[in-house]
Formats: structure tokens, C-alpha cells, sequence
């Protein structure tokens, strides 16, 4: 009896109850209510396949949808001696919120670059990671967008960069503020080269990082629902003491404003880059 109890009656039960399903298999789309299989939305980059809404989409995964296929390679990024130079604390020491970030995401900082071929077009990109800390601005950040930049005129490549973030990092203070002028320093030294430099806003942009390089590109690409702004609609409504416009900050509210040059889907964005860089590129393939 006990060799029935304890070896039959558990592979019976095993075959006839219904296994149960890990919550993370399925997402809810928030534009259309729709549940998503989990391996269907990457299989789709993130993007709805009955609305088309964009959800957030880890750096790594980008820069594997944007380049050939066995070319990326990516660049490592300087180690600081100090990665917290102001001891900064809130309710929890940024040194620690730095360790936390960095075991959760797997990377130094907020930004992952790389360089590789775009349907055989060499170039540079430089992709920000939300998931880690806000996809924030600070020192390390600064320092990576000048590495691309400097990458970019010494392979006489484009560079391609995708800011998500919510602006400066408020744990570097002043030093966080610094990373907008050095930014700009970085835009201007790929366009003294004569090389195209391409923006393309994902969702949010805002903050110092609009106050800086990510409205400086040639061409301005954004993905569709994107929020790009530099403050937030609360804080533009308590100090206007007006009504924002329906779809303020927004990508297509942009575009209808002359902000941005186009709106295209995450998964159209490769295509329209290589068919933008294969014109802007002629000139350097002809030297």
C-alpha cells in the first residue's frame, strides 16, 4: 500500500493536474488590454503585435536587432577610480544603489556602445539602459558618449545613438550637470568630422538628456508613443497654470511640431537607418 501511496499516486496526480503558469509568461498590453506571450513579445522586440505599443527594450537587445548578424562587438567602458565622488545618501547610499544596478542589469552603467555593420554600413551606437537607474546621466555616461563620438571620426564611421532616460543623476550633483556641455563637445566633434550623427528618442527622453546631445542629432528619429521633454507635464502645468494639448511631449505631437523628422516602429528602425545612412554615407565611400 505505501509503495502505491507514496510512487503511483504522485505520477498519476502529476499527469492529470494542470502545471501551473509562472505570472511573467504573459504581459498585458497597456495600449490595447491584450495578454502577450512572453516569447511572442521578443520574438516582436517588445512591440504589441494587436496595437503596435512600444514597451521598454533592454539595450543588449537593441544593439542585437540593429546589427548584422556576427559583427557587433561591444565597447568597454572605462572603469572610474571613484563612482561615487560626493559619498552621496538618500535613503540608501548610491554606492550601494550602483551595486544593486549593476548585478541587476549586468552592465557598468547606463549605457551600452558598440560598433559593427548595418546591412554591410559600418557604424557606432551608443544605446541607453533604462533599467539601470533611469537610464540617468552621470560621469560614466559623459564619458561613453565622448568614446563614441571619438570611435566614430577615428573608424570615419556614423553614430547612432538611442537615449531612455529620465535625465541627469542627481547622486553626482554638479559633476551630473557637467555630462550636458561634454556631450555636446562629443556631437560637435562627429559633425567637424563630416559625419552623420542620428538620434533615435525612445521612450522617455527627458531631462538633461534632452537639454543636451539627444536634441543635437542631424536627423531626429522617434519611436511611436515615446515621451520626450525636458520637464514633466506636472511640473509645465503648476508653473503655466494652463491645460497641456492632448498627446503634449509625446512623439507624434512632436513630429506634428517640427521637433522631431520621423516616426517609425521599433521594428522598421533598421531598415530606415541603413536606407538614411546608404545617402548620407556616399560622400565618405567616394573618398
Amino acid at each position: 500500500m505505501n509503495w502505491i501511496t507514496n510512487s503511483v499516486l504522485p505520477k498519476i496526480k502529476a499527469l492529470v493536474q494542470p502545471r501551473e503558469v509562472p505570472e511573467n509568461f504573459w504581459t498585458k498590453c497597456p495600449g490595447c488590454g491584450e495578454m502577450i506571450f512572453h516569447r511572442q513579445l521578443e520574438d516582436n522586440l517588445q512591440v504589441c503585435t494587436s496595437c503596435g505599443y512600444h514597451f521598454k527594450l533592454n539595450a543588449k537587445a537593441r544593439l542585437k536587432s540593429l546589427f548584422d548578424k556576427d559583427t557587433l562587438t561591444l565597447i568597454e567602458l572605462e572603469k572610474q577610480l571613484n563612482s561615487d565622488p560626493l559619498k552621496f545618501r538618500d535613503i540608501k547610499k548610491y554606492s550601494d544603489r550602483l551595486r544593486e544596478a549593476r548585478t541587476r542589469t549586468s552592465q557598468d552603467d547606463a549605457i551600452v556602445i558598440a560598433e559593427g555593420e548595418l546591412n554591410g554600413l559600418e557604424m557606432v551606437a551608443a544605446v541607453f539602459s533604462f533599467e539601470f537607474m533611469g537610464g540617468s546621466m552621470g560621469i560614466a555616461v559623459g564619458n561613453a558618449i565622448l568614446k563614441a563620438a571619438e570611435l566614430a571620426v577615428s573608424k570615419k564611421a556614423p553614430l547612432i545613438i538611442f537615449p531612455s532616460s529620465g535625465g541627469a543623476r542627481m547622486q553626482e550633483g554638479i559633476l551630473s550637470l557637467m555630462q550636458l556641455p561634454r556631450t555636446v563637445i562629443a556631437t560637435q566633434m562627429v559633425k567637424e568630422a563630416g559625419l552623420p550623427l542620428i538620434v533615435v528618442l525612445t521612450n522617455p527622453t527627458t531631462g538633461g538628456v534632452t537639454a543636451s546631445f539627444a536634441m543635437l542629432g542631424d536627423i531626429h528619429i522617434a519611436e511611436p508613443g515615446a515621451i520626450i521633454g525636458f520637464a514633466g507635464q506636472r511640473v509645465i502645468t503648476e508653473t503655466i497654470r494652463e491645460k497641456l494639448p492632448e498627446g503634449f511631449q509625446c512623439a507624434e505631437h512632436l513630429l506634428d511640431h517640427g521637433m522631431v523628422d520621423m516616426v517609425v516602429s521599433r521594428l522598421q528602425i533598421k531598415e530606415k537607418l541603413s536606407s538614411i545612412l546608404s545617402i548620407l554615407m556616399i560622400p565618405q565611400i567616394n573618398k
